[in-house]
């Protein structure tokens, strides 16, 4: 393990991460600007698309494992891949436009016919960046990052022609999603060659495929489920305001995510002892990094959200202090999923601790929603999120071999070197 290529991968996605955040943040300023109702529908736009991407992951998780833990070349899977991702975006095309045909226009839901036109082209992107994290290739995959974003604020003028309204920018996004992913299924292609279609060698998969999609997907509605519940609820205006709230607050995982996929190829290597110490380190640095960073966020939210969103944003600023607790502790997911994943090739054992977070959460929005609203699902997220990631780190405790004290008691010298090393690297 080299520590220096991790904190060179490391910082170089953190800087791709900032910019994509800063690109988005300004994607939310046009749209939060409009209102907390445009505000609400982009939100559940945005969510949608995640959960179903999220639920096609399997994909390129497959291959970025094939390429990492057993050491297969990238361009074997590539075309089998590409075409998979096709396939199941016919799929997603379909239940699109059946669900938009049944939502009988409901304003909230007025997206559904852009992602049903797009479905066959919004899984390229996170396939071919799983490709490329398996070879631990962070170059590629901050293009990928950054380019969605940059390309709607690019288009952005095109499409709304003066008329600056979320269904403007939802059109916007959408089309630069797709365009992202078709220009990168090209350049991979181009890159790696396209290879006769083994369907036989993609059989054993199935099964992880399938396991990945249902985590991911459980996972990201674990995420997004509070949304959706509180539209349903309360109301899409206190969807739009709590929606700012948990983009705030998710924005300190940016960080601790820099570090984790910087690690995921080295996370999957063959020894044990190696992958499990290191998944403790990156743990241990990303919630230390965290502790840093979340005053410097709170100070932020509450001077710039009224000022650049508008003033009905100030409700967001109870909502992002309940949520905060929660959020900080369920930094430590997207570690100890690479470790179960990439390692133990068990992604079964993220579908679990991620269930738990969502069956909690949703029991406890149900709850307390009817009656305090959008607080009760901050409350009700971040209860589950500390509850889970509990269980998380016993799970990880037992398939690495390590005593608690080990999982839960850092190395305080080791973790100075590495919260310092990269701002010694960056001095330089």
């Amino acid at each position: 393990m080299s520590s220096s290529s991790i904190s060179r991968g490391a910082i170089s996605h953190f800087v791709a991460k900032s910019l994509a955040v800063a690109l988005g943040m300004t994607i939310i300023a046009i749209v939060a600007r409009q209102g907390p109702l445009e505000q609400g529908m982009f939100s559940l736009l945005v969510a949608t698309e995640a959960v179903y991407a999220a639920l096609f992951s399997g994909i390129g998780l497959a291959v970025a494992r094939r390429v990492s833990h057993h050491g297969d070349e990238a361009g074997v899977w590539l075309t089998s891949a590409l075409l998979l991702c096709l396939l199941a975006g016919l799929v997603g095309a379909g239940v699109f436009a059946g669900a938009a045909h049944l939502s009988g226009g409901d304003p909230a839901y007025r997206y559904l016919p852009l992602l049903a036109a797009a479905a066959p082209f919004l899984l390229l992107t996170p396939t071919v960046s799983g490709l490329h994290l398996g070879r631990g290739r962070m170059g590629p995959i901050n293009l990928l990052t950054v380019g969605p974003p940059l390309l709607t604020l690019a288009l952005l003028p095109l499409v709304a022609k003066g008329a600056f309204d979320a269904m403007a920018m939802a059109t916007t996004w959408v089309v630069a999603r797709a365009v992202v992913g078709v220009a990168a299924a090209v350049h991979a292609s181009a890159s790696f060659g396209l290879r006769r279609i083994a369907w036989s060698d993609w059989a054993p998969l199935a099964g992880f495929c399938a396991v990945v999609g249902v985590t991911n997907l459980i996972s990201w509605l674990n995420y997004r489920v509070d949304l959706f519940i509180v539209e349903r609820i309360a109301g899409l205006a206190q969807a739009g305001v709590y929606s700012v709230a948990v983009t705030v607050a998710e924005l300190l995982w940016f960080v601790s995510s820099s570090v984790s996929v910087a690690a995921y190829a080295r996370i999957g290597q063959p020894d044990r002892a190696r992958a499990a110490a290191l998944t403790v380190r990156v743990v241990h640095l990303n919630l230390a990094v965290l502790v840093l960073v979340s005053p410097a966020l709170v100070a932020l939210a509450w001077w710039g959200l009224p000022a650049v969103l508008g003033p009905a944003y100030a409700a967001s600023l109870p909502l992002l202090a309940w949520l905060l607790p929660g959020v900080w502790a369920y930094a430590s997911a997207s570690t100890l999923s690479a470790f179960y994943t990439n390692y133990l090739g068990r992604p079964q054992l993220s579908a679990a601790v991620a269930s738990t977070s969502l069956a909690v959460n949703v029991v406890v929005c149900f709850l307390l929603v009817p009656r305090v609203g959008a607080a009760g699902a901050a409350i009700a997220t971040s209860a589950s999120y500390l509850l889970a990631i509990g269980w998380g780190l016993a799970l990880f405790r037992r398939h690495a071999g390590l005593s608690w004290r080990e999982v839960l008691r850092p190395d305080l010298q080791r973790l100075r070197r590495d919260l310092v090393s990269p701002l010694q690297r960056a001095a330089r």
